[in-house]
């Protein structure tokens, strides 16, 4: 007998939620209760995503359902690995039960906004899970800096749950329901939002920024550093990435609403562009870590707004695995620079490929990712590919190609054949989601899509410049300001902390706060 799909989707979020409730008394088998929890979860998620690759689900809002078992199992597998290497990492440190009360917490509350197909249970779901995360955050609650960055993720929180408050509010009182596969129908339906709908899509475009630290206030994404490691992988690689999500399960509802799709496109694109400038000034391994995250989440808020949800579920799926992958071997990232640093410096060998054929791998992985389009679509009978989504993907593809030294006279070899394997990928995962579940993403808008063009374009090429001429002109005159992040933050923290100042612990146990800390402290 097939298992019913819609309480085996609820399995997870139900076992991580049970298990926090037996860990809070269990406190001496905590670490054995989240292990049972998060394999069985795991399991209970695969068995889902079986009976969904059977045909079990065959539901009328189908990508909805289809984003629902993907994400499910990515959060069910992050979680049984972070929970796995947080025991180890966590050993011997006072407080550990809380952190797994915590973890088990968020990890059911982020389940629960995954498989709620009801708005008002996916806010509830949301909330808790931010409330989960702060407590994680704060695992060491006598450093001030932990302390101070959690404040400032804990204002943002709540500023984005007011709005997503109110635009369910507003979607009631304009169609009487909370059924999310009812408030898309009703979007698709209409020729143009109704006022109060296209209000709520603007709340729930401008909560998703706040959720997913965008300019200006991404600062508490960056300076979440003083939490333990695992904790890092979690938000980096789990939580943060919930707006995009719900942006996917709202898609018709936000891009019926031009506003709606011009504030994620513009803020997702600048973001994207200013975050990822600033990750080449930094040195730390899990800072540039967090501002890629930054400036990744900036991409994702921006495909959505051009309605490239197929490509903005991929961006979601393989940030996630890089992601937890990136914070959970953070060390041995930092052990391979130095050995890299070791051999370049004994042989003497610094060079770096040629500007000039780095420029042109732009317009190389450009006709790879348009041809490769052409013939998907002529094989399969796939929708056409809009442009925006071919120059994401050369974007994207570019680096493969750059030349080994500059010395070489051509573009990798290898590195083509690398990027056109990926946009293969990139493909299939279209072509299985059009297939499974009739996805058809509406046309992007005409000037948004020039002006994410553009930016993308300008990006690749700064990024080129800088990291290929560091010391050249355009870089020295962009690093005061890069480095800074053109004191956004500052501004934010400034203003915020003196509407809600943060109670930072009298003493930091010896532990080092930086200057920059010490001075938002004093502005408390």
């Amino acid at each position: 007998m097939t298992p019913n799909p819609e309480w085996l989707a609820w399995l997870p979020a139900g076992i991580y939620l049970c298990a926090a409730l037996v860990a809070a008394f269990a406190r001496a088998r905590c670490w054995h209760v989240l292990a049972i929890a998060t394999r069985l979860g795991l399991a209970m998620a695969l068995l889902n995503v079986l009976s969904c690759m059977r045909g079990a689900i065959q539901a009328p809002q189908g990508f909805g359902l289809a984003a629902e078992s993907i994400v499910a199992m990515l959060v069910a597998f992050l979680g049984w690995i972070i929970g796995r290497y947080a025991q180890q990492y966590l050993e011997g440190e006072p407080g550990q039960p809380r952190f797994a009360v915590a973890f088990l917490v968020t990890l059911g509350a982020v389940s629960t906004v995954i498989v709620s197909s009801h708005l008002a249970v996916l806010i509830s779901a949301w909330i808790l899970s931010s409330a989960g995360l702060h407590h994680l955050l704060t695992f060491y609650r006598e450093r001030a800096a932990a302390v101070i960055v959690a404040h400032k993720k804990f204002l943002a929180s709540r500023f984005a749950e007011v709005f997503l408050v109110a635009a369910a509010v507003l979607l009631f009182r304009q169609w009487g329901t909370f059924d999310i596969a009812a408030i898309d129908m009703h979007a698709q339906t209409v020729a143009r939002l109704p006022p109060f709908a296209a209000a709520a899509a603007f709340l729930i475009a401008a909560a998703v920024i706040l959720k997913c630290a965008q300019l200006p206030l991404h600062g508490w994404l960056i300076q979440v550093m003083e939490a333990p490691t695992p904790v890092s992988a979690l938000l980096h690689a789990g939580v943060v990435n919930l707006g995009g999500y719900v942006l996917i399960r709202l898609g018709p509802l936000v891009s019926a609403s031009r506003a709606a799709q011009g504030l994620l496109v513009v803020v997702g694109a600048l973001t994207a562009a200013l975050a990822g400038l600033v990750m080449l000034t930094r040195i730390t391994v899990k800072v540039r870590l967090a501002w890629s995250t930054c400036s990744q989440m900036g991409f994702m808020v921006m495909e959505c707004g051009l309605g490239l949800y197929d490509l903005a579920l991929l961006h979601l799926v393989a940030h996630a695995l890089y992601k937890a992958y990136a914070f959970l071997a953070a060390g041995d990232a930092v052990r391979d620079s130095l050995e890299r640093a070791l051999v370049a410096n004994s042989t003497g060998d610094r060079r770096k490929p040629s500007l000039a054929w780095a420029l042109l791998a732009l317009p190389a992985t450009a006709v790879i990712a348009a041809g490769s389009a052409i013939a998907w679509q002529c094989a399969f009978h796939l929708q056409p590919l809009p442009w925006i989504a071919v120059m994401c993907l050369a974007c994207g593809l570019a680096t493969l190609l750059w030349p080994s030294s500059p010395h070489r006279s051509r573009l990798s070899a290898s590195g083509m054949l690398a990027a056109l394997l990926a946009a293969q990928l990139y493909f299939a995962w279209q072509w299985l989601l059009s297939e499974g579940v009739g996805l058809v993403p509406p046309p992007p808008r005409t000037a948004l899509a020039l002006f994410a063009g553009v930016v993308l374009v300008a990006l690749y090429v700064a990024q080129s410049i800088v990291a290929l001429r560091p010391t050249g002109s355009l870089a020295v005159g962009l690093y005061d300001w890069a480095y800074s992040g053109l004191y956004l933050d500052e501004r934010f923290t400034r203003l915020t902390f003196r509407l809600w100042p943060a109670r930072v612990p009298a003493c930091n146990t010896g532990h080092h706060v930086d200057r920059e800390l010490e001075t938002r402290r004093s502005l408390a």
